[in-house]
């Protein structure tokens, strides 16, 4: 199937996504994918190298006659989401991507696509290949860890490039030229508890959330999809409410950046009060798919009866656990006032796990604004607090200031418009960007933000649309020959 997705126009963009998806490249394990971008790059006789933590560098001289245009840096990160369905059998370290067209969509089968970035290493790779589109002095950066860390971005060199200008092609709605984007910091809870027998007299329930949509937790957070940590804890917390049990297992969630899709809890439950349990979970569930149902048409909440489980956390601590996970902010927090409709600060309640008498809960704080940002840590700090929970912050990173002035931004715009009629849509992204970190490092470059539509993305549902990366790499091409 990958032979029909390289015969996709426009076919210097496709073949090499192609090319791409058939090497594993999840976060942290990239090895594979920097080797096979060097070797891509020594095919070509071009210049490359790879830094102390993976980024790799290639560059290209100039067409004849653009010598003195202004050197451009051409970025887009190699590794990619990992999620796959419950029901698909599949090796993110082992295999390529399986990919299938589905009218204008090119989808992969049961898991994340990686689209999200590999198109924009493609269209990059799309250029470097070709010796017949005009271009400046080019230097093409493909970082590593972006989806979980940005270590890539944070530990590139502030002395590596060379370049004036900055396009990142990691924007996913085609009409669309960002200027700024959010940042980012983990936020983890943890604790412990003495896990306690289950004892005679009880009955063992297995409560499960699935089907989700998920998606991205800063491009989709306003959307109001459902959080499978959320719901789990509301319907466990529902049925507290009614009667006592304990807890040998929660987990849900795998990744910082996604939507939680699956949740799922063991318990407890005494016999004598088991037919109440069950009137509460089914009525909290009842009441969740009627909120849901058009939102979330693959939502499957499921209470199944199991054998009595073996030691689990007691009532008195899954009381505190459930007061935390429901006293926790998901989605939204704050709204952007210069920009309509974008999406300011907000949290994903992203993973949780409780077993053998470790508690772990992983959130993931995004803001372009970092007074709110550190007020919405401070906030859910406190929830920890009361519960008597150790709160740790990692992994922070700023965000990206739009700066409306931006040469290149004027360029774009202008160039957008006279290839397709209307102006683009400006405006700030609430996703993590590299550039916020980039700009850090090179305060004086000049960058912008742009690529083809993706919708799903940090979901097996992500797709890319073949019309629009037809678009995108017009508009890429287009810019390249009128770089100043």
């Amino acid at each position: 199937m990958s032979d029909a997705i390289a015969r996709l126009e426009p076919r210097s963009l496709w073949k090499h996504f192609a090319a791409l998806n058939a090497i594993p490249r999840p976060s942290k394990k990239e090895g594979k994918v920097i080797d096979f971008m060097m070797d891509f790059a020594a095919s070509l006789g071009l210049e490359a190298s790879r830094d102390a933590v993976g980024n790799v560098l290639v560059r290209k001289p100039a067409s004849p006659g653009m010598e003195d245009r202004k050197t451009l840096v051409l970025q887009a990160h190699l590794d990619m989401v990992h999620q796959k369905n419950n029901d698909t059998d599949f090796d993110f370290e082992a295999g390529g991507i399986r990919m299938y067209t589905d009218g204008d969509w090119v989808r992969a089968k049961g898991t994340t696509l990686g689209a999200d970035n590999g198109l924009g290493v493609a269209a990059i790779m799309g250029v470097l290949a070709s010796n017949a589109i005009p271009h400046p002095p080019l230097e093409a950066l493909f970082t590593i860890d972006e989806e979980t860390g940005m270590t890539g971005a944070k530990g590139l060199s502030p002395d590596l490039l060379k370049g004036e200008i900055l396009l990142n092609l990691d924007t996913e709605q085609d009409d669309t030229l960002e200027i700024g984007c959010a940042g980012g910091i983990d936020v983890t809870g943890t604790g412990k508890y003495t896990p306690v027998p289950t004892g005679e007299g009880h009955t063992g329930f297995r409560l499960r959330v699935k089907g989700l949509l998920g998606g991205h937790s800063g491009m989709d957070i306003h959307k109001g999809l459902a959080n499978a940590n959320v719901l789990i804890a509301r319907i466990l917390m529902a049925a507290w409410e009614q009667g006592r049990f304990s807890l040998s297992e929660l987990h849900g969630g795998n990744l910082r950046n996604a939507i939680p899709r699956e949740s799922e809890a063991v318990l407890a439950v005494p016999k004598a009060g088991k037919a109440d349990f069950r009137e509460a979970v089914e009525g909290e569930m009842a009441a969740i798919l009627e909120e849901f149902g058009p939102r979330e048409p693959g939502l499957q909440l499921l209470l199944e009866d199991i054998p009595a489980p073996g030691p689990g956390m007691g009532p008195e601590a899954v009381k505190t656990l459930l007061s935390c996970l429901c006293g926790l902010h998901h989605g939204v927090y704050a709204m952007n006032q210069e920009f309509p409709g974008l999406v300011e600060t907000s949290n994903n309640v992203a993973q949780v796990s409780v077993q053998n008498g470790e508690i772990r809960i992983g959130c993931l704080t995004r803001s372009a604004r970092e007074s709110s940002k550190a007020n919405l840590v401070r906030k859910l700090r406190a929830v920890f607090s009361l519960a008597e929970y150790r709160t740790e912050t990692s992994g922070e990173y700023p965000g990206w200031l739009p700066d409306p002035s931006s040469e290149i931004l004027s360029l774009l715009s202008r160039r957008y418009e006279a290839l397709f009629g209307q102006p683009p849509v400006v405006g700030a992204s609430h996703g993590g960007l590299e550039c916020g970190i980039l700009k850090h490092h090179y305060p004086e470059m000049d960058m912008v933000s742009f690529g083809p539509t993706i919708l799903g993305a940090h979901s097996p549902d992500e797709r890319a649309s073949v019309s629009s990366s037809q678009k995108f790499w017009k508009l890429l091409l287009d810019v390249l020959e009128h770089t100043p």
